[in-house]
């Protein structure tokens, strides 16, 4: 029974946390030094993410035989992503300005270290408009885009190279076909990496503790907690109402992806679970085009978690050092962070270098102020990754559901545990007939999905 627990991938990523936690406690100077552990983790799944990324959109969108299919899946993901961007901004403002953290702090920005945010944001206080956005959504080459990994201009040329090869028709088979044995092969890659996980997780903590220790935790551990309290309103309230309206159980959801979010708990990054969390999905029933074209672009205009931690860190600064802020000025505040936080990835310590950027934009609340985040966003970078996890996961079920690109059935019975998650199962799957109720074009891409398992061990 303890050895068959002991196999479980998330019970080792958390005893990897809590030996890193306790290691950082009473041996700080050894703990730091093992941030590598992390780091290579990290540095692994971001070898193997472009790839995936690309090749999955592309044999998602070239599957398609109607190319409205891409447009009315595209258009309601990203009017979805938007309206839960809306409400994430908007619930840690107003749990930021209830609980006021940074109240009596009376810190003076002139005091603060400047540099250090200089040295940790990279310059990233630069002004970024909306048209610099639109700009930066074509790469200025593939292979560039690839080897930085940009999301959004991966999605851009994949997105393009899947139509082409739509229009093309069977004259695209031997690429299609080589690119579904390459994301076979890829997927097998990211099984082999998953088995690290708890030794990364183990490094990340013990680095994390072992850097700031305890104490920095509990000087801004009031943050912190109404950080960590507004992400658990926001799964429980909102996230939790919209599986509730698509039909399926939060909670039985949450037990099915575990394994992805302790996964998270203990490297602090989305980045690190979107292959195997794309598999899972798959195998729960939903079909692969969707799951190809929504989590990919759900970690950069869906990042829940850090839209909460934005506008909380924000206000928290302007509270800290007695800036005033009118109403006005803090739904300015809410207006600009709709379209920076746009442009984050789920990367760790992405959202400070995005929040850098947009205080210094606004120029209203002093960007030096963001120094008093250093000791703490470690931590609060675990909720903020978790958060969009959750979201981005629950989002892609919901649009699959709005779709009709969701075998309800199969989806029953994987959140119940009645499939058996085999991640070395790489044969062509059986087709899954889509419900009585789906619409045609639900049927098509239903049909399109491998029922392929995600569970990594």
């Amino acid at each position: 029974m303890i050895q068959r627990l002991l196999g479980k991938l998330y019970v080792q990523v958390l005893l990897g946390v809590s030996a890193g936690i306790a290691l950082g406690v009473f041996y700080p100077d050894f703990g730091s030094s093992l941030k590598p552990f992390g780091d290579v983790f990290i540095k692994l799944i971001k070898m193997v993410f472009a790839p995936i990324i690309f090749a999955t959109v592309v044999l998602g969108i070239a599957r398609m035989e109607n190319m409205k299919e891409l447009g009315r899946v595209g258009v309601r993901a990203l009017l979805y992503f938007e309206v839960l961007s809306t409400f994430a901004l908007a619930l840690g403002l107003i749990v930021v300005n209830v609980v006021q953290p940074g109240a009596g702090m009376n810190v003076d920005p002139a005091h603060l270290d400047a540099k250090a945010i200089a040295t940790y944001t990279h310059a990233a206080e630069q002004p970024h408009s909306f048209i610099d956005f639109l700009m930066n959504m074509v790469p200025t080459s593939v292979i560039d885009s690839l080897a930085r990994n940009d999301i959004l201009q991966i999605l851009v040329f994949a997105t393009l190279f899947g139509i082409a090869l739509s229009h093309i028709g069977p004259r695209a088979r031997p690429v299609v076909d080589f690119l579904d044995s390459f994301t076979h092969g890829i997927f097998s890659v990211v099984g082999m990496i998953m088995r690290l996980a708890p030794l990364a997780a183990f490094g990340a903590m013990a680095f994390t503790v072992g850097k700031y220790g305890l104490g920095s935790v509990v000087s801004l551990g009031k943050l912190m907690g109404t950080m960590y309290l507004t992400c658990l309103l926001f799964v429980v309230i909102v996230l939790g109402g919209v599986a509730r309206i698509s039909g399926f159980s939060l909670w039985k959801f949450l037990r099915y992806i575990r394994d992805e979010l302790f996964t998270v708990l203990g490297t602090s990054s989305s980045e690190s679970v979107v292959p195997q969390l794309m598999r899972k999905l798959e195998n729960a029933g939903v079909s692969k085009p969707v799951v190809g074209l929504v989590v990919p672009a759900g970690l950069t205009f869906n990042p829940d978690g850090q839209c909460i931690y934005y506008t909380m860190a924000a206000i928290f600064i302007a509270q800290a050092t007695n800036t005033p802020l009118t109403l006005t000025d803090q739904l300015v505040v809410l207006g600009v962070l709709l379209l920076t936080s746009k442009g984050s990835a789920g990367v760790t310590g992405s959202g400070f270098i995005t929040l850098a950027a947009t205080l210094a934009s606004m120029g209203k609340i002093p960007v030096a102020g963001m120094v008093l985040l250093l000791g703490v966003d470690r931590f609060m970078s675990e909720a903020r990754a978790i958060t969009n996890t959750i979201g981005n996961a629950v989002g892609t079920l919901a649009i699959a559901r709005w779709v009709g690109a969701i075998d309800q059935q199969r989806l029953n019975d994987a959140l119940d545990g009645k499939l058996q998650d085999d991640p070395e199962v790489l044969a062509d799957p059986t087709p899954t007939p889509a419900p009585a109720s789906a619409s045609s074009i639900g049927t098509h891409l239903t049909r399109a999905a491998d029922a392929h398992a995600g569970l990594m061990h």
